[in-house]
């Protein structure tokens, strides 16, 4: 089992997550400015897109993560600064990240769809990064299994058992999906908003069949885990989205071609 802490700066612990999330970061804002400049937009734009987007991300997924362990940060209502500790949840990072990608485009007058287009890839890159800031805290990780991938965890009821590394799965399928939006992004995409709307039914149905392995739960009516009704729902919304958005534009290019 890892260590936590990477190193110690005048007596203050820095930690592996924080590390690992910091280099997601950096890496994702290389690989956007890279993908800006190949496509011809204002660098310092998309630098400022994401000046705001990453830290409404990072706010979003604490307060996702605050918001579905209500009844404890509502005993403990300190806890819920304690980033050090942990506990992101990273569909409410891709809210405030999203939210953010639509505010400063509104302020700069930039098309938000093109923009978010182009920040997808980088996106899921550091969700398949960042997973591995889990494994370093001992989280993210799964029923008990035999399998030879299997990693070793301390469980407050079985004591050392071997389970599932659901933060290892994650971060294949995030790679996976790194790879599958750079593709779509360059042959399949037709319109603005496309390759986010895939990015996002992308991520989610991975998200959705991962969820049965997990054991740390927040369940909706006692039936299903409120992550897999979030990434159901935002699978159907992000097809349904680019099933309208190429219905739209058809239809438009009918009409101006009947005009003619």
């Amino acid at each position: 089992m890892p260590d936590p802490v990477a190193f110690e700066i005048f007596g203050l612990e820095v930690r592996w997550y924080g590390v690992i999330i910091a280099f997601a970061i950096a890496l994702g804002m290389i690989i956007a400015l890279y993908r800006a400049k190949k496509r011809g937009m204002d660098s310092e734009a998309v630098l400022d897109v994401l000046l705001l987007a990453i830290p409404l991300a990072i706010v979003g997924a604490r307060l996702g993560y605050v918001v579905s362990h209500l009844y404890y940060y509502a005993q403990n209502p300190l806890s819920v600064f304690a980033f050090r500790e942990g506990g992101l949840a990273i569909q409410g990072g891709i809210a405030g990240g999203i939210a953010g990608v639509v505010i400063m485009c509104k302020i700069k007058k930039l098309n938000a769809w093109m923009m978010a287009d182009m920040l997808a890839p980088s996106l899921i890159l550091g969700q398949a990064i960042g997973r591995w800031g889990n494994y370093f805290n001992m989280e993210v990780y799964g029923t008990p299994t035999s399998l030879p991938w299997a990693i070793s965890v301390v469980d407050s009821k079985m004591g050392i058992v071997q389970v599932h590394p659901l933060f290892l799965y994650e971060s294949l399928w995030n790679l996976l999906g790194f790879v599958f939006l750079l593709y779509y992004d360059k042959h399949l995409k037709k319109h603005n908003g496309e390759t986010i709307c895939a990015y996002l039914a992308f991520y989610s149905v991975g998200r959705f069949f991962i969820e049965f392995l997990r054991t740390d739960h927040v369940y909706v009516f006692n039936t299903i885990s409120l992550a897999q009704l979030i990434s159901a729902l935002l699978a159907v919304v992000a097809i349904a989205i680019i099933v309208f958005i190429r219905r739209k534009n058809k239809n438009k290019a009918n009409r101006h071609f009947s005009n003619e």
